[in-house]
């Protein structure tokens, strides 16, 4: 792998080994000291001192956003969703992409300091924080997760917006024709009801505009009630997308996951759909004690990456990719019979008891393997070495 690949997969948002995930985390953290700089240093009383602190950091931040564009300008050919021909059009083409876009503005101030056009600072800089906001945005690992159920739920979204809509205008035509005699300066048109049936229809409740007559205070409560019933219809809407698109994605890595397993190398594509709805990922690190010995048996482990210590009193074992253990108190319903100790950084499936029997139901053949694989470490437990 070339450096620049190598750079790009640190970089990649989809990277969720130990280095990525910090790397991301310390971006987070960078952008969030960029904002509070600015912001303090737009408060008018402080003093001099911390004024020219709150300048300094806000510079160190746009200088470390410059090097950042730089890099990733640099590693974009990497990149699998740009197809152009030459690295030259593929940065290009990232450049303008949303990203590189965003990426770019946040610049800026770092980019006039260099020219000598502007003194950054606080009060030069402040223009930039929605931008720095939005690369935040960018590096959070849930805005593409938030926008993909917004896709997926358009259509009844777009059905609960047009409800709202209706509701909205309904409402604010109705107290027009109700308030606008008692009082004109807030209901005197259908537009100026507006900002009452907004804040009443979203239940916010500012009380900057009430309703004076009884029919317009009976009005206030039906809408109310209306904008209760649609929220709550939005809400639906997107916890049930939220929790369909979680689905989708953990169903794909488990599967991608399991096709990393030898074991399951010659089952179906039907049989492994039925098995990794079964399955869960966990990740271990070094020297993490997954077994205890005499503890109930209610799952077993497929390990995915990495290597782990099977301790049977004085004797050992190692188990690597594509093994599994904790099969046995499954199969025999005894408790645990050995200690089973991460050597490394682990990735492992697992099985739980109750999804192990509805497995054995649905995959008889792939249980018979486990079953088979578990007599042949009976009999090698119970020899004089372990191997």
């Amino acid at each position: 792998m070339t450096h620049r690949a190598n750079i790009y997969r640190l970089s990649n948002p989809a990277n969720q080994d130990k280095v990525g995930r910090r790397m991301r985390a310390f971006e987070v953290l960078v952008n969030l000291i960029g904002i509070v700089s600015v912001s303090v240093g737009t408060l008018h009383d402080l003093s001099g001192e911390s004024r020219a602190l709150a300048a300094t950091i806000t510079g160190v931040v746009a200088a470390l956003f410059l090097i950042e564009y730089l890099i990733r300008l640099w590693v974009a050919p990497e990149n699998p969703h740009f197809s152009a021909s030459t690295s030259a059009q593929t940065r290009i083409a990232w450049a303008f992409s949303p990203t590189g876009i965003i990426d770019l503005l946040a610049v800026i101030p770092a980019l006039a300091v260099a020219s000598g056009e502007a003194r950054l600072g606080a009060d030069s800089a402040s223009v930039f924080v929605l931008l720095w906001v939005s690369k935040l945005a960018t590096r959070a690992s849930g805005v593409a997760l938030i926008a993909r159920v917004f896709h997926n739920e358009r259509s009844a979204l777009g059905a609960a917006a047009a409800l709202f809509a209706m509701v909205l205008f309904s409402s604010a035509t109705v107290a027009h024709w109700l308030e606008a005699e008692a009082q004109p300066q807030f209901f005197g048109s259908i537009p100026s009801s507006l900002w009452w049936a907004v804040v009443t229809l979203t239940t916010t409740g500012y009380g900057d505009v009430v309703p004076q007559t009884p029919a317009g205070r009976m009005l206030g409560g039906l809408v109310m009630l209306c904008g209760i019933c649609v929220l709550a219809l939005l809400a639906g809407i997107l916890a049930t997308g939220f929790a369909e698109e979680v689905r989708r994605r953990e169903f794909m890595r488990i599967w991608d996951l399991v096709a990393q397993v030898p074991f399951f190398s010659d089952v179906g594509a039907i049989a492994v759909a039925d098995i990794v709805g079964q399955l869960h990922s966990r990740s271990f690190s070094a020297g993490t004690r997954i077994i205890h010995k005499g503890e109930a048996g209610d799952s077993m482990y497929f390990i995915v990456s990495g290597s782990v210590q099977v301790h049977l009193g004085e004797r050992t074992k190692i188990l690597r990719d594509g093994d599994f253990f904790g099969e046995m108190a499954l199969l025999e319903r005894k408790p645990r019979s050995a200690d089973v100790v991460t050597l490394t950084q682990c990735t492992t499936l697992v099985l739980e008891v109750a999804d192990f029997y509805r497995l054995a139901g649905q995959q008889p053949d792939l249980i018979a393997a486990i079953e088979t694989e578990a007599k042949r470490r009976r009999a090698l437990n119970a020899a004089p070495q372990l191997q």
